[in-house]
């Protein structure tokens, strides 16, 4: 006896006010999703409240609403919903805008069959490794102990992970065996919140302007650089953590979750990456005065790259440009972290980044708004 066996496939909702471009997109891409649409905002989010959604294509105007306020709030309430920007009103400003709130990609009307089937193919495969890594983050809790236990099971998650289709180019550009691992941490990150990897990627770039101002070996670079990027992983071990609900003291310190240091630390042992990398991920919240966490460290006891990224991500915190948070300029925040040399901040290292920031000044805001690299 012959079984059939059925693969049910993912669901694509077409959100554009256009008849013409409208069913277009309904016939290039039934062969390969379940298809819905809606004409408007409103329509949108029914369907979105009502069935699950895999995919969306939006366009950027709509009659009742911008596509890319409707985007904002996708994101708010379904961030599992992947979103792809359809649109002939296209601009390097908000294509950029469009991919900062959260768009997976952008493509202009008229546009190309073959670069639309390619682009909806690679935001399903990057959907379907961010949802494998949210279930695993979910079931195993085990995976932030340091045991033989969790090394079997990231061992087990990397094996899969790999095993899923992959983003062109990454593997071949990372040699070395702990380089190796940033696709999948980047994905765990993204997984979790795509402002907690936003915020990671613009921490390690302010930490490497800092780099080529101090007498850093390459190595150390590199490290810092890894460290900056993966200072907040413990963070994706909370269940349902959110950026925009991180709460910020007057310092610009974030105090969500304190074990996040150590987990994050664990997960990085775990995973093999050297110890500059876990000490900068163990350390980043520990204080010049000694009034830190997680184990009270003072002055130069506090490794010297654990002491960068401790300034560079509270300059982000402060200028950080996301939903349900209230952002500062990049002059008030300087400002703001100065009045802190000495007691949050190395007075040395501090004086640094003040003044490469101040260089840099009329590009900060920009960086700051912008999405990962």
């Amino acid at each position: 006896m012959t079984t059939v066996s059925t693969v049910t496939q993912p669901t694509v909702l077409i959100i554009d006010d256009e008849p013409g471009p409208r069913d277009a997109l309904k016939v290039i891409l039934r062969p390969f999703f379940t298809i819905r649409s809606a004409e408007n905002a409103k329509s949108a989010l029914d369907v979105l409240n009502n069935e699950p959604i895999d995919l969306i294509t939006l366009d950027q105007r709509l009659p009742d609403r911008q596509g890319l306020d409707l985007l904002t709030d996708i994101k708010h309430d379904h961030p599992d919903v992947e979103v792809v920007i359809v649109t002939g009103y296209g601009s390097l400003r908000s294509a950029m805008e469009g991919i900062r709130q959260g768009a997976a990609g952008y493509l202009l009307k008229p546009f190309n069959v073959t670069e639309l089937i390619t682009l909806t193919q690679q935001t399903m495969d990057k959907k379907r490794r961010l949802d494998f890594l949210r279930r695993q983050l979910r079931s195993s809790p085990e995976i932030w102990e340091l045991s033989e236990l969790s090394s079997q099971v990231w061992d087990s998650i990397k094996s899969e992970y790999c095993s899923l289709p992959q983003s062109a180019g990454p593997n071949a550009v990372f040699q070395e065996e702990e380089l190796s691992l940033i696709p999948l941490l980047s994905d765990i990150l993204e997984a979790t919140d795509r402002h907690l990897l936003n915020h990671s990627s613009r921490v390690s770039f302010y930490a490497t302007l800092m780099a080529a101002r101090l007498n850093l070996t390459l190595n150390e670079q590199k490290f810092l650089a890894m460290g900056a990027f993966l200072h907040d992983i413990g963070k994706t071990s909370l269940p349902a953590y959110r950026f925009s609900e991180d709460q910020i003291q007057p310092s610009g310190e974030p105090i969500v979750c304190k074990e996040h240091c150590e987990r994050g630390a664990r997960l990085a042992s775990t995973m093999g990456l050297p110890k500059d990398v876990q000490d900068i991920i163990t350390y980043h919240h520990e204080r010049w005065d000694g009034y830190g966490y997680p184990s009270t460290l003072s002055g130069t006891d506090i490794p010297i790259l654990a002491r960068i990224v401790g300034i560079a991500q509270a300059f982000d915190h402060l200028t950080a440009d996301a939903p349900g948070r209230t952002c500062i300029s990049a002059e008030a925040a300087l400002q703001r972290i100065s009045l802190s040399s000495g007691s949050h901040f190395d007075p040395q290292l501090l004086d640094v980044f003040l003044e490469v920031a101040k260089q840099s000044i009329a590009s900060l805001p920009t960086m700051a708004a912008s999405p990962a690299a």
